[in-house]
């Protein structure tokens, strides 16, 4: 999570004992849900209600019911919630939002004429430090002085660039993937772990970059989720296109089923069939009557 997106509690905050259930909100400009503290409200998901955090109060919406506090002996922050939010509030949301949309076709407009090899995310305005912060993703590096220049003169505020990646791009922007769920990496991924193609190709999957890339346009991240299963269940399979010994007969191994267990096997005659793992011999699992001592 960028570091400027992170939420922590304020200095002052007290330190009671763990609270038995949690909240999760969301707060516009951080990645993910952050766990709060209701105190004895009763709050429905989607009230919008005020936590105090280093950074100041800050507006939030409430993302999911009372939870379990799991996390007691954790040392994750946990931020307060101190009131429902007013209609002051969020009129004041709203009108940080005009001054970040303000700001983004501003910096649209430098871009194009500067001609910069860059493309725009996203735009916070930080209202306590009267701050714009830009987030962009670029190929390379970018000089972005005569931007940042044109920028505060345009906008009479501090101005502030952050490249991201694709994957922090996809993160802070939220979606959908192709499962239908919330993005993994704008709900509960903590950190983004290397993905390889031998993943999706342990699992059996069909290497199609539409299929197995996320909105990010890299590899999904739940490739990772069940790749450690895979890779020893794997290990009990004959390998594709081994020779192995059949009921009915020697064949060539031209498909696998991981998880059902099951092989598709080409005869010596040509024919297809399928197989359980249990039925197979090779050379490595003799057949049980192989190993009976004839008399």
């Amino acid at each position: 999570m960028n570091p400027i997106c992170k939420l922590e509690p304020p200095n002052d905050a007290p330190n009671g004992p763990p609270p038995k259930f949690v909240l999760g909100v969301r707060v516009k400009g951080v990645d993910k849900s952050v766990l709060c503290n209701p105190g004895d409200r009763n709050l429905r998901v989607g009230a919008s209600v005020m936590i105090a955090t280093a950074q100041g109060d800050k507006l939030a919406v409430v993302a999911s019911n009372k939870l379990p506090n799991f996390k007691k002996e954790s040392t994750a922050p946990i931020l307060n919630i101190i009131r429902l939010a007013t209609e002051q509030d969020i009129a004041k949301e709203k009108e940080q939002e005009q001054r970040e949309k303000t700001a983004r076709e501003h910096c649209l407009d430098l871009i194009g004429n500067l001609k910069l090899p860059m493309n725009l995310s996203r735009v916070m305005y930080l209202n306590d430090e009267n701050k714009s912060v830009f987030f962009f993703t670029a190929e390379g590096r970018v000089d972005f002085r005569e931007l940042v220049k044109q920028l505060a003169g345009r906008l009479k505020h501090r101005i502030e660039m952050r490249q991201v990646g694709v994957r922090d791009e996809a993160r802070s922007i939220t979606g959908y993937g192709t499962c239908g769920e919330a993005l993994c990496c704008s709900t509960f991924l903590d950190q983004f772990s290397p993905v390889t193609i031998r993943m999706a190709k342990d699992q059996g999957l069909a290497l199609n970059p539409s299929k197995i890339s996320g909105v990010c346009g890299r590899l999904m991240c739940c490739l990772q989720y069940e790749h450690a299963n895979y890779k020893e269940l794997i290990k009990e399979m004959p390998k594709m296109n081994s020779r192995v010994q059949t009921p009915d007969g020697p064949g060539k191994v031209i498909k696998q089923d991981i998880l059902k267990k099951t092989l598709t096997v080409r005869l010596e005659d040509e024919s297809i069939l399928y197989y359980h793992l249990d039925e197979i011999i090779t050379a490595s699992k003799p057949a049980a009557s192989s190993q009976n001592t004839p008399s």
